[in-house]
C-alpha cells in the first residue's frame, strides 16, 4: 500500500515487534517506543491497521501494542481507523478484523473505525507476486475504493469533535 498509494497518501509503517511485553509499570512509566508510536498516531490524520489472523484473532504482538497504547494514554481517541488484513486461509482475516473492531471500540481506546469496510486478502501466498505486489485486479480496485472512502471518512471525522472534547475532559 505504501508504494502503491505513494502519490496520493503518505503512509508510514510502524513496527510493533520491538515493544516490551505489557506489564502494568509502576508509576505508569511508558517505554519510549510506546510514546513514539503514540505521538505518530496523534499526528496522523488516520491509522490503517493491517492484521493477519491467528487462531481466529489478532496476533499477540498487536494486542500487546494496543494494551500499551491504552494504558494512561489515549492516542486512538476518536482517531479514524481502517482495518485491513491478509492471511493464508480462505476466509482472509474476517474474524481477526471483527476481533480488532471490538477492541478498538472499547472504552480504553475509543477509535472511530471505518464502518462497512472489510478488506480481506485470502490465500495470501498466491495473492502477491515475488515483489509483494497484489495481483488480482478486482482486489486492487476494491482497495483503491476503500482508501478513497477512508480519506472521506477522515474528512468527515474532522467535523465530529463534540464528543471528542467531552471524552478528553473525562480522561
Amino acid at each position: 500500500m505504501k508504494k502503491y498509494f505513494a502519490n496520493n497518501v503518505a503512509i508510514e509503517l510502524v513496527e510493533l515487534g520491538n515493544l516490551p511485553m505489557f506489564d502494568k509499570p509502576l508509576g505508569k512509566a511508558l517505554p519510549q517506543e510506546v510514546l513514539t508510536i503514540a505521538q505518530k498516531i496523534n499526528e496522523a490524520d488516520g491509522v490503517i491497521i493491517s492484521t493477519p489472523e491467528y487462531d481466529h484473532a489478532v496476533p499477540a504482538v498487536l494486542m500487546n501494542a494496543l494494551e500499551w497504547l491504552s494504558f494512561g494514554i489515549h492516542p486512538f481517541l476518536d482517531k479514524p481507523v481502517m482495518i485491513i488484513g491478509a492471511s493464508f486461509g480462505a476466509l482472509g482475516t474476517s474474524r481477526a478484523q471483527a476481533h480488532l473492531r471490538q477492541i478498538l471500540d472499547s472504552p480504553e481506546l475509543q477509535a472511530r473505525i471505518m464502518p462497512s469496510s472489510e478488506f480481506l486478502v485470502p490465500n495470501s501466498l498466491q495473492a502477491f507476486d515475488q515483489a509483494g505486489v497484489l495481483m488480482d485486479a478486482n482486489t486492487i480496485e476494491k482497495l483503491i475504493s476503500l482508501v478513497a472512502d477512508f480519506q472521506e471518512f477522515i474528512d468527515l471525522n474532522r467535523h465530529l469533535k463534540h464528543g471528542y472534547l467531552l471524552d478528553q475532559a473525562q480522561i
